[in-house]
Parts: C-alpha cells; structure tokens; sequence
C-alpha cells in the first residue's frame, strides 16, 4: 500500500552533481517525515537528510552539510535530494524513507516505509 519509488541515480565523476527524486505513494503525503538514507559496500545504512511535514525543520548527516540539499514538494508528493560536490565517498545506494510520526527521527529504526534504492556511483 506505501511505495516510495527512488530515481535519478546514476555515474558522475568527483566534483559533480546528480538530483536524487522519490515519488511517494501516501495517504496524506505532506503529515510523513522524509528523509534519505545511503548504505554502502559492508557499510551500516547512514542517515544523509530530512525534511519535516512543512520543511521548517531540515537535518543534514555531517559528511553531507553544505553539498546536500533536501526539499518535498508536497503537491506532488515528492522529495529531492540535490547532491554536489560528489566525492568517491559518496558512493552508495540510496533510500529514501516516511515516518508518520512527530519525530524527527535520524536512525533506520525510526522510518515506516522505505523505497528499494537507486545507486549513486562517484567516479575518481
């Protein structure tokens, strides 16, 4: 019944930039938390950002701060994650997630659904 659907992953080379979107199958899209999750290679899934119902709250992991931006567009019940600067480190699978609830959650644990991933490759 919940779907989050990831797309615009792909092969950049270090320096660039890719726009991650997740399409959300949710009743009532704009009360669900969002946020991006990254998982790589023998890694633990590792927050990356969120984005509160009406996006006044926004958290960012700290390998990301100040090359990622989150924004939702709830009207199309939409989440983006701009990525620049990418770096080899970035290198992952990522997901995105929903929380129905208040909290402004930064572990896997705290999520309810979550998209299958889209794999995002930097190159040397």
């Amino acid at each position: 019944q919940v779907q989050l659907v990831e797309s615009g992953g792909g092969l950049v080379q270090a320096g660039g930039s890719l726009r991650l979107s997740c399409a959300a199958s949710l009743r009532a899209f704009s009360h669900y938390v969002m946020a991006w999750f990254r998982q790589a290679p023998g890694k633990e899934r590792e927050f990356v950002a969120l984005i509160s119902w009406s996006g006044g709250s926004i958290f960012y992991g700290d390998s990301v701060k100040g090359r990622f931006t989150i924004t939702r567009d709830n009207a199309k019940n939409t989440v983006f994650l701009q990525m620049g600067s990418l770096q080899p480190e970035d290198t992952a699978v990522y997901y995105c997630a929903a929380d129905s609830g208040p909290r402004l959650g930064r572990q896997p644990g705290d999520y309810d659904a979550w998209g299958q991933g889209t794999q995002v490759t930097v190159s040397s």
